[in-house]
This record gives structure tokens, C-alpha cells and sequence, in this order.
């Protein structure tokens, strides 16, 4: 053989072995992104332990305000697809996670475009959770106090004001019938109350007396152990809306806005609203 031939082989023999070796890396690769998404498509699964620890970071978040974490932790909250019970709790925590996420955008006036997709993304996990469990007074109360949240947020478009009244109304009617003693129900009724004419059974004075009387229901001993996922919040957020009250209403009484707000914070020494925001206005208005 020629010292050309011998040449041209050897370079065809290093091209075929080149082209061979990247189709193997091509095949490779492919194989790869395949079983990458179909392990993404596999549904993950978490332990209760796991839902319990992401439910707990969700109302810690919450209290410090901070926004990007409870985005975070609704994404991470993941539904059974196959306990309809357990999956109801998950997705009213979910819910639960954007719902405080706008309330405490409201404190950062934050865009009303983001307030507006977080509140429409907690009514629909509110909906699901309602959907999985007809009977979950506190999804409909929380819904309940999404919908009030949206209101304030369209007030000047009339035509959805009027379209979200009798859902509102639909929902608070259903909390109180399903759970009349719920606390965090009685929470939520209240701050319609206070904005409600005294003549169509509202006023100040009924708000401030619906707060009070979800704060002795929470403070009675349980009757029943609930199981871990079942909402027990409420007694700081009681006493917040009663330091809130206090400083507001028609005749304001600072002393016992202080006094309420402090009994929060020591409940929930890190709540950023309550220490960062209300307690300073509270002061100040003692001061003058």
C-alpha cells in the first residue's frame, strides 16, 4: 500500500472514530435530558414531617414579611393527588402562603398588578381547598378575606364590587354556619364589621366585640388534638387587630392599643407589621 493510501486511512479510520464518538455523546445527551424530564414528570412526594416544616416557614415568613420566601414556599408545597383530606389542608396553606404575601405587600405598596395575581392565586388554591373539602369553614373565611383584599384593590371599578359582593357574602354566611366558635373565621368577620354602617349590623364597637370573642374561644383549652396541618392560628392576629382598632376607632384608646399590640409581640417577637409598622404609630400618637 502507498504512503498516500495509508495516510487518507488512518485519517478516515480518526474522522469515523471522531463522528462515531460524538453521535455517542448525542445519544448520551439525549438519554439524559429524556430521563431528566421524565423524572421531573414522576410526582414528588412529601412527608408529612416535610409539609409540616414548609407549613411552619410559611407562618414564619408571614410574621417577618418576607414576600420572596412565601412565593417560594407555595411552590414548594406539593399536593398528595390521592388523600383528598391531606390535600385539602395543603392547598389552603398554599392559599394561605399568597394571601400573606399581598397583606404584607399592601404594608411595602407593592404594585397593585402584584397584589392583584397574588390574591387571585389564593382564591384559587382557597377554591381547590374548597372543592376537596366542601365543609372547610376556614378556607371559605379566608377566601372570604381575599375577595374583601380585591374589593378595596378594584373600589373604583363599580362592575366588580358589585360582582364580588355576593360571593363574599356567600362565603362569610357558610364560615359562620359551618363554624361559628372559629376564631380565625371570627377574624375575618370582624374586619368586614368594622367597616360595615352600624344600621346594617357593623360598626366599630361590633368588630372590636367579635375580635374579642374569637381571643377567649382561642384561649379555652382544646377540646380535641387537631391534627398538625389543620389552621390553629389566631391569637396574635386577634391582638393585632385589636391594637389596630384601638388606635383607630372613633375615639382612640392608646393605652390599650399598646397594651394589645405588646401582648402580639410577645407571641410573635419577630412579627415585622406589628413591632416595625404599627407599634411606632401607636407611640407616636401617644406622644402628641
Amino acid at each position: 500500500m502507498a504512503e498516500g493510501e495509508v495516510v487518507n486511512d488512518v485519517y478516515s479510520y480518526i474522522v469515523g472514530v471522531r463522528v462515531k464518538a460524538h453521535r455517542f455523546l448525542m445519544f448520551v445527551g439525549m438519554l439524559t435530558v429524556l430521563a431528566l424530564a421524565g423524572e421531573r414528570a414522576l410526582p414528588r412526594k412529601q412527608s408529612s414531617q416535610q409539609m409540616l416544616k414548609i407549613v411552619a416557614a410559611i407562618q414564619r415568613a408571614d410574621y417577618e414579611g418576607d414576600r420572596e420566601a412565601l412565593s417560594k414556599l407555595h411552590d414548594q408545597l406539593i399536593l398528595t393527588a390521592s388523600d383528598s383530606q391531606v390535600d385539602s389542608r395543603v392547598s389552603y396553606w398554599r392559599g394561605f402562603a399568597l394571601w400573606r404575601r399581598a397583606l404584607n405587600g399592601f404594608n411595602e405598596s407593592a404594585p397593585q398588578q402584584e397584589l392583584q395575581a397574588d390574591l387571585d392565586g389564593a382564591v384559587a388554591d382557597f377554591d381547590q381547598a374548597m372543592h376537596l373539602d366542601p365543609e372547610f369553614a376556614d378556607a371559605k373565611a379566608a377566601e372570604a378575606g381575599c375577595l374583601m383584599s380585591l374589593m378595596f384593590l378594584n373600589q373604583k371599578n363599580e362592575g366588580y364590587v358589585k360582582g364580588t359582593i355576593p360571593k363574599l357574602r356567600k362565603l362569610a354566611i357558610e364560615a359562620q354556619a359551618a363554624a361559628p366558635d372559629n376564631p380565625r373565621v371570627l377574624w375575618v368577620i370582624g374586619g368586614g364589621l368594622w367597616y360595615r354602617p352600624v344600621e346594617a349590623g357593623g360598626g366599630q364597637q361590633k368588630a372590636m366585640e367579635t375580635y374579642e370573642r374569637g381571643l377567649k374561644l382561642l384561649r379555652e383549652p382544646p377540646s380535641t388534638n387537631l391534627d398538625p396541618l389543620e389552621p390553629a392560628w389566631g391569637e396574635p392576629e386577634l391582638l393585632m387587630s385589636l391594637a389596630w382598632s384601638n388606635l383607630h376607632r372613633a375615639e382612640p384608646d392608646l393605652v390599650a392599643a399598646e397594651q394589645r399590640a405588646r401582648e402580639a409581640l410577645k407571641l410573635v417577637p419577630y412579627w415585622h407589621y406589628v413591632r416595625d409598622i404599627l407599634l411606632p404609630q401607636i407611640v407616636a400618637a401617644k406622644t402628641r
